[in-house]
């Protein structure tokens, strides 16, 4: 798997660099990194689809990097991770800003005598706190470049131990756990910051008109994931397609890590279904490819490894569609077209207690993400995981004692450790087992 990521990274890059060119992609650059990254601000928009793209590629690389640099054993969640970062990066990510955090996870790591894999995935998913290491060093008459970087440090430290506790809370129906976690630090930094005389403000910056470059753009790198997932990886087409069906038939509740439980080919199926059905419901709805979407776009596929199916999002998406029939806001508006692609995150609720609870949960998960994001500034980019955590701490509580009388419960053998988990099985000694039996 590490190859084909190199080479999205790849395709990404050289695709950014002959849109806008290498003078145009450095300046561009430049205008991303010096730019405060707060809910909403869409990379294309602000230096071109070029320098977003290199900018996507670059700190795409650095992830990769970071998990190879780690020995981390390649799983879902990795996956997850660099579908996370490619797309934040082309809103809100860029390669300065996510270098404090990280810093602040491998120093936890180090704190504990542990080795900085169990924490590298984490460390990077809290990047969706980059705005804030932005807002601070940028922000002329307050923060300072040195401020901004020990703040950074200080989400890095602390999110390992806060994202651990937040993930009990939920009882694995929240896949964006680490945007819950964000949100609640977010909740008390940005007070902290505006008590001292910061004044963060929430951009809304969304380019418009680019539809008919990226839908063919997005629509061939999902068929190009599909066929790879039916016919280059080493397995008959039939039993590729039997693997993607088992898959279906999970409930996704984290955690599912669907990498280590079938294998790549249903794996590369799953996500390019369900980036074309993300990217369906967006055009379908009347929405733009930009930046922020088409990174919602790449959240979906990269949690296609970790917990997204076809049959548990469809029905969270068809209930924000539902929310805009009777609700006093558009499917069209920018915040509810990244309401109908995150609130995937809620897939668990309909895969484990069905579709009904599916609809129920993205029907109220559009309103709640959209006053989830002003008492933080946009200072959170994960802001659909936390306003998902709140509806699935509501839901799961309520169906439970209500509804279905079905509890799961997340035990400590789901925070798998990667030695316990990748190290080849050593089959029992054949005496051994005799002499047990004789005894």
């Amino acid at each position: 798997m590490y190859p084909c990521l190199w080479i999205y990274t790849a395709i990404l890059f050289f695709t950014g660099l002959v849109w806008a060119g290498p003078r145009d992609v450095l300046s561009g650059l430049a205008r991303i990194v010096l730019t405060e990254d707060a809910l909403i601000t869409d990379y294309i928009l602000v230096s071109g689809p070029g320098p977003a793209l290199v900018n996507s590629a670059l700190v795409t690389a650095i992830s990769i990097l970071v998990l190879r640099a780690s020995r981390e054993p390649l799983n879902g969640m990795s996956l997850v991770v660099i579908g996370l970062m490619s797309g934040f990066s082309l809103f809100g990510k860029n390669p300065v800003n996510i270098w404090p955090i990280l810093l602040g996870s491998w120093l936890y790591a180090k704190s504990r005598k542990e080795p900085f894999g169990k924490y590298a995935a984490t460390g990077l998913m809290a990047t969706a706190l980059a705005p804030v290491v932005s807002y601070i060093a940028l922000d002329n008459g307050w923060g300072t470049p040195a401020s901004g970087v020990l703040v950074g440090v200080l989400i890095g430290f602390i999110m390992p131990p806060l994202s651990a506790y937040t993930y009990k809370v939920q009882n694995g129906m929240n896949l964006y756990n680490i945007g819950f976690a964000c949100g609640l630090v977010a909740f008390i930094l940005v007070p902290l910051m505006s008590s001292m005389g910061a004044d963060p403000t929430t951009y809304y910056r969304w380019a418009t008109g680019y539809d008919h470059i990226f839908a063919p753009m997005l629509a061939a790198l999902c068929l190009l994931l599909i066929l790879a997932g039916l016919f280059f990886c080493k397995r008959p087409v039939w039993a590729a397609w039997a693997g993607y069906r088992r898959l279906l038939q999970t409930s996704g509740r984290a955690p599912s890590d669907y990498l280590r439980m079938f294998g790549a080919a249903p794996v590369l199926i799953n996500t390019g279904v369900n980036g074309l059905i993300g990217m369906t419901f967006i055009l379908a709805g009347g929405g733009e490819l930009n930046g922020p979407t088409i990174g919602g776009i790449l959240t979906i596929m990269g949690f296609s490894a970790f917990g997204k199916h076809a049959f548990n999002i469809i029905p969270v998406m068809g209930g924000v569609f539902l929310g805009s029939l009777v609700m006093h806001w558009s499917l069209n508006d920018p915040a509810v077209q990244l309401a109908c692609l995150f609130c995937t995150t809620l897939a668990p609720v309909s895969g484990y207690f069905g579709w009904p609870y599916g609809v129920l949960a993205g029907f109220i998960h559009s309103s709640v993400v959209l006053y989830t994001g002003s008492p933080v500034a946009g200072m959170n980019l994960y802001n659909n995981g936390f306003s998902g955590g709140l509806v699935a701490i509501v839901l799961y509580a309520t169906i439970v004692a209500i509804a279905r009388h079905r509890k799961p419960v997340i035990q400590d053998q789901d925070y798998f450790d990667p030695l316990e988990h990748d190290e080849p099985l050593v089959p029992p000694d054949p005496q051994q087992l005799t002499e047990e039996d004789d005894t």
